[in-house]
Parts: structure tokens; C-alpha cells; sequence
């Protein structure tokens, strides 16, 4: 059931970012009045995007700016909540700064919706397939289980694939549904199990109808692709368009859930106009599986350049194998199915990739995890 009072007035956090620029440019053509509070970090803004929706109302600053955020707060109705520093490997030793933006800057934005005047009517949040760690799989003796991480003696063996935790049998990938318990293996991961927790806690709290979105691995234009701790597809994109194979972790059979920004961006659009989403959380991904392996190989068809990869046969910690998004709650309660197949979402990337420049970063980016032994 759509709100038949609908709450126009929007803020976004994040908004000039990836996701948020995509779900800037629907909310504007759905009629809503859009403000945005942005740091426009220097790691994912090298300059001001030349996609910034004219329609909008950019503010450049800190989400951890109280005074700034506060006078944002008071003229909206609503509040889409993107704003996060975002990369597995680097949060693992930029730990203070990660947990500061990520954690007090939602604090401070939480702290507002609990002390000060507003008109508040619904937060949506961006949490992530992180939080779950590895996902949910099959043992055919002990049937769904979830195992937490694989060991490390493992791992130097060579031998990639989760084992069940009762009877260590190897197991077998399946959907993951949202009550899968949570086992963050990063940083990051934590602070966004923080961000949806607090948030749906707050809401609930103070009769706000908070909505938590566990975005898994999204692709599409507008990607940081000079970014080396932003999404494996721009991380690709950026070494093969310079010539360059892709470093690939393990044997590149480990598998992720790619869904296209523009369909996330729909759902968040969803998710805040539909009543049946009040303080629910839902998996956004397309509930199919792929190689990173055969990430590689689609990227290099599409951007016709024959590059080869490099499988490593080496591994990072905190590394999960497979995790795959149950959607049935999302079809449920949102209506919603992901409308962009891999290929079409690739061919979108190529287009707007045909006038980007990325530097190949990720080197330095290994060269930072080796050197801290976060590689191995």
C-alpha cells in the first residue's frame, strides 16, 4: 500500500555518490523535492561529478557536522541514509576512521531524530551483504546450515570451499534469507550491521518507519573506477581498460549476487513509499549467482580487450566464498523484481564507460594490504 499522503520533501545522504545519484535522479522525476549532504571525498570524487541532477540541492559537508545536518533535518519529511565510507580491505586498518564516519556519523544523525524538533516521517537506510559474512548453504547430511569462516590452514592449502560446521563435509551455496544470522568478517561490515541496527532500533523507538536495505555487489555507471577498495566490477573495469589482467583472489570460483544501480535505486524509491516496508529489512540483489571469474571474462567480451586474468591462488583475510541473496521478501512486501539482467547492466556500464579515464590503483592497494598481512 502506497502512502496516500506522500511525503515529498527528501534528504540524501550520499547523495552525489554511486547509488545515490541514481536514486537522486528517480526521486526527481518522481516529483519530490530533493536535498543532498555530501563530503564528496577525494577517494571516490577526484572533481565535482558532471552528473550532479540540476534538480537537486547539493550541500557540501560532513554528515558528522551536527549544526549542518540538523538545519537539513528540519525542512524534510524524509530521509534516504547513504552516506558511508565504503571498502572491506581498507577498513581493516583505517579502523577509527571507519567507525567514526560510518557509526557517529549515524549516531549524530539518530541523536538529532531523538532530541530536536522535526517532521520526520521515514528513514531508510543502506546496509549491506557484508553483515552476513559467509551465506547460507546445504549440507547433505545435516541440511541448512551456516557456517562462520573457513581456517586459515585451509586456505593456505588451497582448499577454497565451506565446510559444514557439525560434520565438515564440504556444503553447498543456497539463497540467503535475511534471518540468517549476522557474522561480520570486516570493519566495514560491522559498522554497517551498526548503522542498520541503530536505525531500526531508533525508528522503532520513537515511531519513525525505518526501512534497512542490504544492498549486495552493485554495478553500473557512475562507479568510482579509479577507487582500488570500491566494487570487484570497477576494480576490473579500471585494470583491464588499462590494459591490464584482473587480480583475481583464490581460483575465481567464489561467487557474489551482481544487481544493476539502477534497480537498486528503484527499490529504495519503493521501500520509502510503500507502508508494507515500515520497519522491515530486505536483501536487494537478483538471487543469482556469479563467478568473479566469469566477471573477468564478461568484462573483457564487452570492452573488447583480451587482457587474460591473473588467478593468484592466494587469499585476503576476511574473505567469504558465496553469498547469494534470498529475494522472496522483496518480491513480497515490495512488489519489486530486479528488472536488469548482467548483460544489460554491462552493456550501461560500457556506455558510460566509453568517456572515463581510471587509473589502475589497485597495486598500491595490494601493496597496503600486503604490507599490514592481510594477504596471503
Amino acid at each position: 500500500m502506497v502512502k496516500s499522503s506522500m511525503l515529498k520533501k527528501v534528504l540524501v545522504t550520499g547523495g552525489a555518490g554511486f547509488i545515490g545519484s541514481h536514486l537522486v535522479d528517480l526521486l526527481v522525476e518522481e516529483g519530490y523535492q530533493v536535498k543532498t549532504l555530501d563530503s564528496f571525498h577525494t577517494q571516490v570524487h577526484k572533481e565535482k561529478p558532471t552528473y550532479l541532477n540540476p534538480a537537486c540541492e547539493y550541500i557540501e559537508g560532513d554528515i558528522r557536522d551536527r549544526k549542518l545536518l540538523s538545519s537539513l533535518v528540519a525542512d524534510v519529511e524524509g530521509i534516504f541514509h547513504l552516506a558511508s565510507r565504503v571498502g572491506v580491505g581498507q577498513s581493516m586498518y583505517q579502523i577509527e576512521e571507519y567507525v567514526d564516519e560510518n557509526v557517529r556519523g549515524t549516531a549524530v544523525l539518530l541523536d538529532i531524530l531523538a532530541n530536536e524538533k522535526h517532521n520526520i516521517k521515514k528513514l531508510v537506510v543502506a546496509s549491506s551483504m557484508s553483515i552476513y559474512g559467509e551465506g547460507a548453504y546445504n549440507c547433505d547430511a545435516c541440511g541448512v546450515v551456516y557456517p562462520v569462516e573457513r581456517e586459515v590452514s585451509d586456505l593456505r592449502q588451497g582448499m577454497w570451499e565451506m565446510k559444514c560446521p557439525h560434520c565438515k563435509a564440504v556444503v553447498h551455496p543456497i539463497p540467503t534469507p535475511e534471518n540468517k544470522p549476522l557474522c561480520p568478517t570486516s570493519i566495514y561490515a560491522q559498522t554497517k550491521r551498526d548503522q542498520e541496527e541503530m536505525c531500526l532500533l531508533i525508528g522503532k523507538t520513537y515511531g519513525i518507519p525505518t526501512v534497512a536495505l542490504r544492498f549486495f555487489n552493485v554495478f553500473g555507471s557512475r562507479q568510482a573506477l579509479s577507487n582500488p577498495y570500491t566494487g570487484v566490477v570497477a576494480i576490473f573495469s579500471s585494470r583491464i581498460i588499462n590494459g591490464n589482467p584482473p587480480i583475481i583472489f583464490e581460483d575465481g570460483k567464489q561467487t557474489r549476487d551482481f544487481i544493476h544501480v539502477k534497480d537498486i535505486a528503484k527499490a529504495c524509491f519503493l521501500s520509502y513509499e510503500k507502508e508494507e516496508a515500515d520497519y522491515q529489512v530486505f536483501n536487494l540483489g537478483r538471487g543469482k549467482p556469479v563467478s568473479i571469474g566469469e566477471i573477468s571474462r564478461l568484462l573483457q567480451k564487452i570492452l573488447k580487450k583480451e587482457v587474460g586474468e591473473e588467478i593468484t591462488g592466494r587469499f585476503r583475510k576476511g574473505d567469504i566464498r558465496h553469498c547469494i541473496a534470498d529475494i522472496a521478501k522483496l518480491k513480497k512486501f515490495l512488489s519489486f523484481e530486479p528488472r536488469y539482467s548482467l548483460e544489460e547492466g554491462m552493456e550501461e556500464l560500457l556506455y558510460w564507460m566509453q568517456n572515463e579515464q581510471p587509473e589502475d590503483n589497485i597495486l598500491k592497494a595490494l601493496q597496503e594490504l600486503e604490507g599490514r598481512r592481510l594477504v596471503e
